[in-house]
């Protein structure tokens, strides 16, 4: 068994199916990436799939589709996507491990590429606790 790239939240699948529903037939999930940018050095990307990418890693939820790009999936391993809505804002959060630090206002991220060797010791011992 792989490890799995990414989670999502009950909150992050409603939000990409109702993405998906008002975005109109073409539309089949989102696409999570990441890019250089921001005060930290790397920022999320979230766009509308209306093609997949065979390359990309699919995670599925509850009848919503992420695609994950190949370059992000080594920043994402073991990442939970939720969807937050709050007084002042609503949108994605990412609770990652990978992630070193953050800027202020929270847009941009430093991330370090997951350690396999650790996360294969820890599914290890896990598939043995069961």
């Amino acid at each position: 068994m792989g490890f799995a790239v990414m989670s999502l939240t009950d909150a992050a699948a409603a939000r990409v199916k109702a993405i998906i529903e008002n975005s109109g037939a073409d539309a089949k999930g989102v696409r999570v990436g990441i890019k250089k940018g921001g005060c930290a050095g790397m920022e999320y990307t979230i766009d509308l799939v209306t093609e997949p990418n065979a390359k990309d890693d699919l995670i599925e939820r509850d009848g919503a589709r992420v695609w994950i790009e190949p370059s992000a999936v080594l920043y994402l391993l073991g990442t939970q996507m939720d969807y937050e809505t709050t007084t002042l804002r609503a949108g994605f959060t990412f609770h990652n491990p990978n992630q070193t630090s953050a800027c202020g206002c929270g847009e941009s991220v430093e991330l370090k590429a997951a350690d396999l060797a650790l996360l294969a010791r820890e599914q290890g011992a896990a598939a043995v606790s069961n």
